[in-house]
């Protein structure tokens, strides 16, 4: 792993929070958008404990993510994130990743059913603008 391509990620993580998580349901791919933070190269994203996507993760706990290009250019840099999902329950975490816009589905940073989603990466396949070669971390 190069220090340079860990940077870019992180880099990119921190300055790209709207991006897809697909879970597998029924043997069929399944995505949603989903608002992300990071802690180093670990992913994180705040849910509602009674929603599909825990009884997808339970079921399997294979993930995918893309994250980055947000629509405004195909110049800007993404990822394809091979991740495996658990479920942090950290009040400190919790409160750490809370964000106003989290409220339409989770009332506070205290909500009983606001859980946060651990993505933890086993490749990360980095692209400085679309169509460029992927740089891969494992």
């Amino acid at each position: 792993m190069t220090t340079d391509l860990k940077s870019k990620i992180t880099s990119m993580f921190s300055n790209h929070k709207i991006g897809t998580l697909a879970t597998i349901r029924g043997d069929r791919p399944y995505s949603r958008f989903m608002l992300f933070f990071n802690e180093d190269l670990v992913l994180y994203c705040a849910t509602n404990e009674h929603t599909h996507k825990i009884e997808d993760i339970k079921a399997n706990p294979h993930v995918h993510i893309l994250l980055g290009m947000e629509g405004t250019s195909w110049k800007e840099p993404y990822a394809e994130i091979e991740a495996q999902a658990s479920f942090e329950d950290s009040a400190d975490l919790k409160k750490k990743f809370w964000d106003e816009k989290l409220s339409e589905w989770i009332k506070s940073p205290d909500d009983p059913e606001y859980l946060l989603l651990k993505l933890t990466p086993s490749v990360i396949r980095y692209h400085e603008k679309a169509g460029s070669e992927a740089e891969v971390l494992k």
